[in-house]
C-alpha cells in the first residue's frame, strides 16, 4: 500500500445540469486526489454537488440533462473521459464500484442475493456459473452473513444486511476504488457502526482506495484520512483528517461544527449556519457561501475565491486567505 501513489486525480471538473429553469452548476472547477489505499471524506449538505461528482466518476451522469463541461478524471494514469462505452463497463464494478444510498433500490427483488453478487463475478472475471456462486457465498461470508442464505431474497433480509450484501457485490470482484454514497443513512446508530467497522475491515483486506460521501462528521472522524467540504457545487476546504478537526479554516467548515452539541459544553442552544443553501440555479456571484457567511466582506459578493494552500496540504477557498 503506497500512501504516495495516486489512484485518482480529478482536475478542474465542472458538471451543469441543463434544465428549462436554468442551468445548475453542480460541480464547479474541482481538484481532488485519492492515493492508494486511502479513504476521502465528501461532506457537504444536500445539494452539495456530492452524489454527483460521485456519478461523475462512474461515468453515470444521465445525459441529457447532465453534463460535464470541463476538466478530466485521471484514474490509475488514464483519463476516464476519454474512454469509449464499452471501456467504461469493464472498469465499473470491477476496477471502480459504486455503494449507492439505498440498498433495497440497489437490489433486484426477484433475483436470490447469491445470483446477484455472482452476476458481477461472471460479468467481469473469467469463471462459469458455479465458480461465481462459490465466490458469492464467500462474498456473504466476509460480510458476515451465513452463507448458507445465498438463495433468499432482499425481502427476507433487514436493513442492514441488504446493506451488507450491497457492500458485497460491490467488492467481488476486488476493486482499486470503492465509492460509498452515504451507506449508512438508512440504518440506525448501532447497524451504522457495524457497517463502518465492516467497510474500513474489508478495504485494508483488498487494499481498496475509498471515496466516502456523508454529511456527517462523526463518521468522517472514523474512517476518513483527507477532507474535502463542499457547499454548492465547491470544494471549499480540502486537508487531512486531524487537520480538519483541529484547525478547521473556512467559515462554512466552522459554521459546519458549530452546530454540533459538545460533550465538554454545558449550551443551550447550538449555533446553526444562518439561511439557506442558495437555489442551485441560481447561485450568488462571487463567493457562494458569502450571503450566509459570519466574516463576509464587501469584496466577497464580487470575486470567486481561488484556491489558496493555507498550510502544507490545506487548501481553502476563502478570500480571507487571499493575499
Amino acid at each position: 500500500m503506497d500512501k504516495n501513489k495516486k489512484m485518482l486525480s480529478i482536475n478542474n471538473l465542472s458538471i451543469h445540469y441543463i434544465t428549462e429553469e436554468g442551468t445548475v452548476a453542480a460541480v464547479q472547477d474541482m481538484n481532488l486526489e485519492v492515493a492508494e489505499g486511502e479513504t476521502l471524506g465528501l461532506v457537504g449538505e444536500t445539494g452539495a454537488g456530492k452524489t454527483t461528482t460521485a456519478l461523475g466518476i462512474m461515468r453515470l451522469i444521465p445525459e441529457p440533462p447532465g453534463k460535464i463541461v470541463q476538466g478530466e478524471i485521471v484514474f490509475q494514469g488514464k483519463n476516464l473521459l476519454d474512454m469509449t462505452t464499452e471501456q467504461m463497463r469493464e472498469i465499473r464494478g470491477n476496477k471502480i464500484s459504486m455503494i449507492f444510498q439505498d440498498p433495497m433500490t440497489s437490489l433486484n427483488p426477484v433475483i436470490p442475493v447469491g445470483e446477484q453478487i455472482a452476476e458481477v463475478i461472471i460479468l467481469h472475471q473469467n469463471v462459469n456459473a458455479r465458480e461465481a456462486l462459490e465466490r458469492a457465498a464467500e462474498m456473504l461470508e466476509k460480510v458476515g452473513i451465513p452463507p448458507e442464505r445465498i438463495k433468499e431474497y432482499p425481502h427476507q433480509f433487514s436493513g442492514g444486511m441488504r446493506q451488507r450484501v450491497v457492500i458485497a457485490i460491490a467488492l467481488a470482484c476486488n476493486p482499486k476504488l470503492l465509492i460509498a454514497d452515504e451507506p449508512t443513512t438508512a440504518l440506525d446508530v448501532t447497524i451504522q457502526a457495524q457497517v463502518l467497522k465492516l467497510m474500513n475491515n474489508l478495504k485494508k483486506e483488498f487494499n481498496t482506495s475509498m471515496i466516502m460521501i456523508t454529511h456527517d462528521l462523526g463518521v468522517v472522524a472514523e474512517v476518513c484520512d483527507k477532507v474535502a467540504i463542499m457547499y454548492a457545487g465547491n470544494v471549499i476546504e480540502y486537508t487531512d483528517k486531524k487537520s480538519l478537526f483541529t484547525e478547521p479554516r473556512h467559515p462554512y467548515t466552522l459554521g459546519l461544527f458549530g452546530s454540533i452539541p459538545s460533550i465538554e459544553d454545558d449550551e443551550e442552544r447550538l449555533n446553526p449556519i444562518k439561511g439557506l443553501m442558495p437555489d442551485p440555479t441560481n447561485i450568488p456571484s462571487g463567493c457562494p457561501f458569502h450571503p450566509r457567511c459570519p466574516k463576509v466582506m464587501e469584496i466577497c459578493s464580487e470575486k470567486v475565491p481561488k484556491d489558496t494552500e493555507v498550510s502544507k496540504g490545506h487548501f481553502v477557498k476563502c478570500l480571507l486567505y487571499e493575499e
